[in-house]
């Protein structure tokens, strides 16, 4: 993947971390086909998300080859991969030049024939595109699509999750070493808030993604954690606040969602603003009572305790299935169904305990990925791609590695399952030994969990297991990529320079040399 800016207007010396990322967006802006051809921008942790009028307008190449660009995702939206931080920086300097620029700005065009033919990369890349499209036609069930609107509730709050988790795991590092006691209690409020009213946050996220009032949903929401329902017996037992969590949360606000349209329907316009919220918080809030808090608890409890028990009586196994399945899972758009399952953990216990080994995923790939760039010595534009994404790949942004190289390659992409099947089970196994751990919050990934890790052992301990498992997940995604993610005819087709010219890779052999093979690369066919 190239570095260097490929639009011509972009800054190219910013002075000030908001002039480096009003230029990022700059330079986005007429790639994507202009602010004309933009309809809604948002972003999650790691991506711009963005929807489009006109999908032709978009120059993936030139996009992808921008700096701060580490790769693209087309899924319902077309997302760009700019890193966590950046992407909550660039976003609203996005969204300003968007304004500033959608009656004026005129459409950009699609590239032409006169275009650069892509090299071998872009060919992979491309590859990559068409699989994501392929696949994400297959991925437009109700069932996916349900999938995707509940992962929408819950990605908006990962921020929140990320800042108090790593607030909790220095307010526990603090206690362990006894040190500053008089902040501990402040670390501990700060770090909990959120947590405590998290169920509202779901419930206007829930009712705002389902087409309702967002703050109806939220205030029946805030019905499961109010402690006046302390008093109240359902099911013959008495409620506890919070019983039911995010679940519940989630139940709650659905049906007043479902509640509000009906009353929209019938009830007449001039008393629509007194009674349909009246109503809505009524009927939703005497069966969040009196059936869902009890319910959704019943189904919390029992999401705990088949995680633990899964770990701590078949943890190597139940990690090598984990840590090996979630790419393919990621692919087929299931892994969304996981974050709801992360946060009631979290929400349980203080953290999930499945994160860990399904980052674990992200390490085969790359060590996958390093296999590939070893085994290609004269594909110096593949390689490049590779250098160029291995940075975010150790972080856990593993979509420039994905769909960039394994995934249009085939076999890499399989072994790197194997590694992380490698990964999930290494981790897997200290839990079944007594050692369990897992993450305060969701959304980082391998590196980038350090901060997060919070477990019943010495911190120490639990990070040494992490690493562990990473180093377990790369070695082993290397070796089944180095000697079994190629056939004959891929390494004969694609261990080739492209682009002969200038040797600024040390590390490549020159073509010019006799034993270099010449001519362009192919991309081979999927094996």
């Amino acid at each position: 993947m190239s570095t260097e800016p490929t639009d011509p207007t972009e800054p190219t010396e910013p002075t000030t971390p908001t002039d480096k990322n009003r230029a990022t967006a700059a330079a986005i802006l007429p790639l994507v086909g202009g602010p004309d051809n933009v309809t809604s921008i948002a972003h999650c942790m790691t991506r711009l998300r963005i929807a489009l009028r006109d999908r032709s307008l978009v120059q993936d190449e030139a996009l992808k080859a921008l700096p701060a660009v580490l790769g693209v995702v087309e899924d319902d939206t077309y997302q760009i991969v700019l890193g966590p931080g950046a992407v909550a920086r660039v976003t609203p300097q996005f969204e300003a030049l968007v304004e500033e620029g959608r009656s004026a700005a005129p459409p950009a065009v699609p590239p032409t024939a006169a275009s650069p033919h892509p090299v071998t990369a872009g060919e992979l890349a491309a590859q990559g595109a068409s699989l994501k499209e392929a696949q994400k036609a297959r991925n437009a069930t109700p069932f996916k699509l349900m999938l995707r609107r509940i992962a929408n509730i819950f990605v908006p709050l990962i921020p929140a999750l990320i800042g108090c988790g790593i607030i909790a795991g220095l307010n526990g590092l603090l206690m362990n070493l006894g040190w500053l006691p008089a902040v501990v209690p402040a670390l501990a409020a700060i770090a909990s808030g959120f947590m405590s009213l998290i169920a509202v946050f779901v419930g206007y996220n829930t009712a705002k993604e389902f087409g309702g009032t967002p703050i109806l949903g939220g205030a029946v929401a805030a019905i499961i954690v109010f402690p006046g329902v302390a008093k109240i017996t359902a099911f013959g037992t008495e409620l506890r606040p919070g019983q039911g969590g995010v679940l519940g949360a989630l139940a709650a606000a659905l049906l007043a969602v479902y509640v509000e349209k009906r009353c929209r329907r019938l009830v007449p316009e001039a008393l629509d603003v007194l009674v349909t919220p009246t109503l809505t918080v009524l009927i939703s809030g005497l069966v969040t009572l009196f059936g869902l808090m009890f319910l959704a608890g019943e189904a919390s409890a029992a999401i705990g305790t088949f995680a633990d028990r899964l770990l701590s009586t078949g943890g190597a196994f139940a990690g090598l299935v984990l840590g090996g399945l979630f790419l393919p899972l990621v692919m087929l758009g299931l892994h969304q169904a996981l974050i709801p399952i992360h946060t009631t953990l979290i929400e349980q216990s203080g953290h999930t305990v499945l994160l860990p080994i399904l980052a674990m995923a992200g390490a085969g790939q790359v060590g996958a990925a390093l296999a590939v760039h070893c085994r290609l010595p004269r594909n110096r534009s593949l390689r490049a791609t590779i250098k160029s994404a291995l940075p975010a790949g150790f972080l856990g942004i593993g979509e420039p590695l994905i769909y960039g190289v394994s995934l249009p390659l085939g076999r890499p992409f399989v072994t790197a399952c194997v590694g992380g099947a490698a990964g999930g089970a290494f981790v897997g196994l200290f839990n079944q030994l007594g050692i369990a751990f897992g993450s305060t919050a969701i959304g980082p990934s391998g590196w980038a969990l350090f901060p997060l890790l919070d477990g019943t052992s010495n911190p120490g301990v639990t990070v040494a297991i992490y690493a562990g498992g990473l180093l377990t997940g790369y070695l082993v995604g290397f070796v089944a990529t180095y000697f079994f993610g190629f056939t004959g005819q891929m390494l004969t087709d694609l261990n080739t320079d492209p682009d002969p010219g200038p040797d600024t890779d040390p590390d490549t052999p020159d073509p010019d040399t006799p034993d270099a093979v010449s001519g362009p690369a192919k991309a081979p066919a999927l094996t």
